[in-house]
């Protein structure tokens, strides 16, 4: 903003004034390369300064004699259901892309179905998909993209259906029709990466040893630096140097679980014994410490002690709706299931926007200016 500020020939006295107004001014100090200042000047003075950080979130700071004041304006979006179906012939990006859904939309689509689908490994031609979410416009322009409601995914003639319900509580999941989440207690990997380098083997021959040694886990090969993420929620048994395992994180689930990430270039801050991490949490980074060939994951689940084939080990089933929740699920998912059902996608309207003619009367035509951050 102090540059800004000395663009647009504005003094720091008068930018102190503006930070002085309370919580509003916060949002000033999160601007991002590309969002857009409106101001107005009147005799070189600073009149009015308009921030949207953003769609239907105004911020305004007007001059008053002894400083200025500043006042949130919220507008309601107009929001409607748009229902799209696409077929994958080439992969999921391009078939998503084709039926008309944003990146966004298509990675929020993997995050829902991850538990359930190796979209790297498992995705084939004729696999299909059905999605219902919002879009949300301002002034009849289409500004984001909102919620995904309900979704359809065949996987190798295999339904899979999701639909977002939130509580009585506030919480908000995506569950299956029979109300168990969608989000299990473990993620089947814990890496985005380019292939597997090496499956679970108990008479593998040892690539720098040279000797029958058991491989009891899957490497996945990813360019070093890759973020290495917890694949359950659980506590860190250990975080350091061991052996031949290079750099490794140990992590307990439940007492019952446990998993390693061996071979990272570094943890992740704060990755010490007796943390606590949630499913999803960086906990290190693709490296190729200890005895390993090149830049890796080497990733090993256990049970009671003894290890399984990551990648085809039995994971466990996911919590369902608790039974006082059970009628408030039906009720609220039941339209959208029934939707699902329906054989022709619609785009349905749900809101009506606001009259938006007076939302900022301070900005006059004929004196506003813009700014753009750099």
């Amino acid at each position: 903003m102090s540059l800004i500020f000395k663009r647009i020939k504005q003094s720091p006295a008068v930018l102190h004034a503006i930070m002085s107004t309370g919580n509003h001014s916060e949002k000033l100090m999160q601007l991002m390369p590309g969002d857009e200042i409106n101001y107005q000047v009147l005799d070189n003075q600073l009149m009015v300064l308009r921030v949207d950080p953003e769609p239907g979130t105004t911020l305004l700071f007007e001059k008053i004699p002894d400083g200025f004041t500043s006042q949130k304006i919220i507008t309601e979006l107009t929001t409607t259901t748009r229902d799209v179906q696409g077929v994958i012939t080439d992969s999921l990006f391009l078939a998503g892309q084709q039926a008309g859904l944003s990146d966004n939309l298509i990675m929020r689509l993997v995050e829902i179905y991850g538990w359930d689908i190796d979209f790297a490994l498992e995705i084939r031609n004729g696999d299909h998909f059905r999605v219902l979410y919002e879009e949300q416009f301002l002034d009849g322009e289409k500004v984001r993209d909102g919620n995904i409601l309900v979704a359809e995914f065949v996987n190798k003639g295999k339904s899979y259906r999701a639909v977002r319900y939130t509580n009585p509580e506030g919480e908000t999941g995506f569950f299956n029709e029979q109300g168990y989440s969608m989000r299990k207690a473990f993620l089947r990997t814990p890496v985005k990466f380019n292939r597997i380098s090496s499956l679970f083997n108990p008479n593998r021959k040892h690539p720098i040893l040279n000797t029958i040694r058991a491989h009891k886990g899957v490497d996945y090969a990813a360019p070093t630096g890759t973020p290495v993420k917890a694949t359950g929620d659980g506590t860190v048994m250990s975080a350091g140097r061991n052996d031949g395992y290079g750099n490794a994180v140990i992590i307990r689930h439940a007492g019952t679980y446990e998993t390693l990430y061996a071979h990272l270039s570094r943890f992740a801050n704060g990755m010490t014994r007796g943390k606590h991490v949630r499913q999803g949490d960086i906990i290190g980074y693709v490296g190729q410490t200890g005895l390993a060939s090149g830049p890796h994951l080497h990733y090993e689940f256990r049970i009671n002690g003894v290890h399984r084939n990551p990648l085809t080990v039995e994971l466990p089933k996911a919590l369902p709706i608790p039974d006082k929740y059970r009628q408030h699920f039906q009720s609220q998912t039941g339209t959208l299931i029934a939707k699902l059902n329906s054989s022709v996608p619609a785009t349905i309207a749900s809101k009506d926007s606001p009259d938006q003619d007076n939302l900022i009367l301070a900005l006059k035509e004929k004196d506003r200016h813009s700014t753009t951050v750099h």
